[in-house]
């Protein structure tokens, strides 16, 4: 069992949110609506029925959250900001109140000596660009590209770490494909088009960044899943190719080697329409980062399927590929619990670039978490988890890999996009009704751990 001592003392520790999940107050301050805001009002589109209109209330409650995250002895705080609420209706004109509140933000957080990493978008497109195409259309890009330079210059002085992206992969195929997440959609294999645009909006911002703040450090996030096959037979090998090629390279690639994984292309009978976008598009994306964050939390293990035993995933492409439950222990979101997995995706990685510094900027558990009568919440499965997985950590850091951070996901417990209120997955407990917070023992875990006084 590793011990907090086993890092290096400038280690990043922290928790993360997202804008939409915590904030709240979605129609004050000239906020305009979100894909999200729109989605969570179609019928049946949310497990619960819920919206994140008042969420965690952490508009209102910012300073208590920031308290929280100085209890637990955190030293960094990974945020999204909401980019309707900075540029409302997706413009160019900065909304002073939303300014304010994440210029409110960022100061609570660093009088506390916890650093901010801003990512940039967590899916919260405003509605009015969805309604001119979304990430389908080029034009998205260069509207991010906007977006990005204008939160840097106005918030650059307090938040030196960026993240463009979280998780284009959901983006584009939870979004523009299976239709399960905001906004709705269903275009088949043009999803593909959209994560295409999301990256070229990444490389452009990254751009912007470094025109208006050369000193900022940037990365992205992507969510990289542990692929390996059910055997060693051609059908599954293949499969696990497949998943991997859609989940993994489809970004990695791009990013950090400056091309596109043929074989995905082909999977996707997209080849055509990229390799009629323009020659600069890969050289762009592959702007040079300071960092890749890696979201982890399950594996996949895949086997060849047919056309009646085939299980159909979110992306195009992977049609008849069977996900094999390993007999591992699940979370509640029915997820895998396969800690090397994450020692997997950081190797794959690193293998492409080398010298680039890593960052686990998403690892977390979804259990039913209760009140007991005496007021304490006790969730020994997802401090396991996470004990499970900072050991992975530290054995990654053994093996040489450059890992520098690790944020656990979440700090509290909030709106989890298409289960609503459903799904817990904080170190700190949130009653809903009255927004009362109770520290869990996993976030007991976690501080002991962090202050090095024994897990």
């Amino acid at each position: 069992m590793s011990v907090r001592t086993d890092f290096p003392a400038d280690f990043v520790w922290g928790t993360a949110t997202a804008a939409y999940q915590v904030e709240g107050a979605t129609s004050e301050g000239g906020r305009t609506p979100s894909i999200w805001d729109v989605f969570a009002r179609v019928p049946g589109a949310i497990a619960d029925g819920t919206t994140g209109d008042v969420a965690d209330d952490h508009v209102h409650r910012f300073l208590d959250d920031v308290d929280l995250m100085a209890s637990l002895g955190v030293n960094s705080y990974r945020f999204s900001i909401s980019w309707s609420r900075l540029l409302p209706s997706g413009g160019e004109a900065v909304s002073p109140d939303g300014l304010a509140f994440y210029r409110a933000l960022a100061n609570a957080l660093l009088e506390r000596g916890i650093r901010p990493y801003a990512t940039l978008y967590h899916w919260d497109l405003p509605q009015e660009l969805e309604d001119a195409g979304g990430w389908l259309e080029r034009g998205t890009a260069d509207a991010f590209a906007r977006y990005a330079r204008i939160a840097v210059r106005e918030l650059g002085d307090l938040v030196t770490d960026w993240i463009t992206l979280n998780e284009p992969w959901c983006s584009a195929f939870l979004g523009y494909a299976s239709g399960v997440h905001a906004p709705g959609k269903q275009a088949g294999s043009s999803a593909a088009h959209a994560a295409h645009h999301l990256l070229l909006g990444h490389g452009k911002a990254v751009a912007a960044i470094r025109e208006e703040r050369p000193e900022a450090s940037v990365g992205i996030t992507l969510n990289l899943y542990s692929t390996r096959p059910a055997s060693p037979s051609a059908a599954d090998v293949d499969a696990a190719r497949r998943i991997d090629g859609l989940q993994n390279r489809l970004f990695l690639e791009p990013v950090l080697a400056g091309h596109y994984p043929d074989d995905v292309l082909d999977d996707l009978g997209e080849r055509g329409w990229f390799e009629s976008q323009p020659a600069d598009d890969v050289r762009t994306i592959a702007a040079p980062v300071d960092f890749l964050g890696v979201n982890y939390y399950s594996r996949h293990t895949t086997a060849a399927g047919d056309a009646d035993a085939g299980v159909v995933s979110a992306n195009p492409g992977s049609e008849f590929v069977r996900f094999i439950d390993t007999g591992a222990a699940h979370t509640q979101m029915g997820w895998e619990i396969h800690p090397d997995g994450l020692i997997d995706v950081l190797e794959q990685a690193h293998a492409y670039a080398p010298e680039l510094p890593l960052y686990v900027t998403e690892n977390g558990s979804a259990y039913a978490d209760a009140v007991a009568a005496d007021g304490t919440v006790d969730d020994p499965e997802r401090a396991e988890y996470l004990r499970l997985h900072v050991d992975a950590c530290a054995e990654a850091l053994h093996r040489g890999l450059p890992l520098r951070g690790y944020f656990c996901w979440s700090l509290m417990d909030n709106w989890e996009w298409a289960w609503g209120l459903s799904r817990r997955f904080g170190l700190v407990y949130v009653d809903y009704e009255t927004q009362k917070r109770t520290v869990k023992s996993s976030g007991e875990w976690f501080r002991r751990f962090l202050v090095g006084d024994g897990a």
